[in-house]
């Protein structure tokens, strides 16, 4: 039995407002239950008045509201229900000067009045799912400590060292480990809503060459990584870096020959081994950050020919020369070991030539195009947005 239940006095004809003759489709109902509790206000007595829509009889639901056929004709007949009154139009402080209004045609002011047309007229809308998450990863894991206790042999885990090391240059950020405190603080970022990353890692001294043979091992760090995030967290976007900065004993993005030059096309060719090596592991999103020429094309095609048309790529398109980079290198140990970066990675003075690189990039089969620094460049962000249909993204880092 439905009903709709309002605080009023006990004695029904006595509510002003509730006389049902006044309210198509109420009717009196001859058997009212009340609140056995009752509170006096005023020395009047008050309880509950029910005001039912229908009740049963013999298991059918009889009705006993007005149908609509019949609301209409009493709304034709001039028998429209009551409605609360326009409520009074506020008093303007004393002393405010009485005019004229002013004859605009457009008044901005009407779309933010209130919190709800605000919501609805915004023009952009940032949300947790829009951040990507950068995360530091070495090779932090558990050794077991052998101890003997009583003539029995037990086995403790122990830290080989700090499973999570702090980042000197980046106060509060850690080189996670991969196999604990990194899937810790993935279950802590999807609990706010962040439920894409991108993983750098710190790889071994040991494990690094000129030619960065160890991007694309498909047991390494990044690989094992990706694979265990995907089987505990299957909806996480995995973002990954390609570049051999972090793999490379020379600490550059790419190749380096004898006399200091880096080497374009044989670069590309390990980066295309190195996406296909992610992409295999798992990967959502592979970003070529190296700035190499032609590398988005040739990522493209190798994740094509390997079944992987689902794989995205995200461009670094404009990624210039900065030292904002410097806590981000310590993070990864990827410092160059001589020279610097500027024959590949683009001067900060030029505007227009980020529209080259994303015209490249978007013809090559880009996704995603990619913005570093962020806040520095936000002009560079404008003119990208202005001029590609793709989504524009920024890698907001600092010093």
């Amino acid at each position: 039995m439905a009903s709709t239940i309002v605080n009023a006095p006990c004695t029904v004809p006595s509510v002003k407002g509730f006389e049902t003759q006044n309210y198509v489709g109420l009717r009196p109902i001859s058997s009212l239950r009340f609140n056995s509790g009752r509170t006096s206000t005023s020395g009047r007595s008050r309880g509950l008045f029910v005001v039912r829509a229908c009740e049963r009889h013999d298991g059918h639901v009889k009705k006993i509201e007005m149908s609509i056929e019949e609301c209409e004709a009493a709304v034709v007949a001039g028998n429209a229900p009551e409605a609360p009154p326009v409520p009074p139009k506020p008093a303007a402080p004393v002393g405010t000067p009485v005019i004229k209004p002013y004859q605009l045609t457009r008044r901005p002011r009407r779309n933010r009045k209130s919190p709800a047309l605000r919501a609805s007229f915004q023009e952009t809308s940032i949300s947790p799912a829009n951040f990507v998450y950068p995360l530091f990863i070495h090779e932090g894991w558990y050794s077991w400590i052998l101890y003997v206790l009583t003539s029995t042999l037990v086995l403790f885990p122990r830290p080989a060292g700090q499973e999570d090391t702090p980042i000197g240059a980046m106060p509060g950020c850690y080189r996670l480990g991969w196999r604990h405190g990194l899937v810790e603080e993935v279950a802590k970022a999807r609990d706010v809503g962040v439920n894409s990353i991108v993983l750098f890692p710190k790889v071994p001294d040991a494990l690094k060459s000129p030619t960065g043979d160890e991007a694309y091992n498909d047991n390494g760090l990044v690989p094992r990584t990706i694979r265990l995030l995907k089987d505990k967290f299957p909806d996480l976007v995995i973002y990954t870096d390609v570049a051999l900065d972090p793999y490379s004993s020379d600490g550059h993005d790419g190749i380096v020959r004898e006399d200091g030059v880096i080497m374009n096309d044989e670069t590309v060719h390990q980066l295309c081994k190195q996406a296909l090596s992610q992409a295999r592991a798992g990967a959502d999103v592979v970003s070529p950050s190296d700035m190499m020429d032609g590398r988005v094309g040739a990522i493209r095609a190798a994740l094509d020919s390997e079944g992987f048309h689902h794989v995205s790529i995200m461009s670094y398109t404009a990624k210039y020369a900065s030292s904002f980079y410097g806590p981000f290198r310590e993070a990864l140990d990827s410092n160059p070991r001589f020279g610097d970066k500027k024959t590949y990675q683009m001067n900060p003075a030029n505007y227009r030539e980020a529209l080259v690189e994303a015209h490249e990039d978007e013809a090559e089969g880009a996704d995603i195009l990619l913005v570093k620094p962020g806040l520095p460049y936000l002009d560079i962000i404008r003119l990208l947005r202005d001029q590609s249909p793709l989504p524009i993204a920024a890698y907001q880092v600092f010093s």
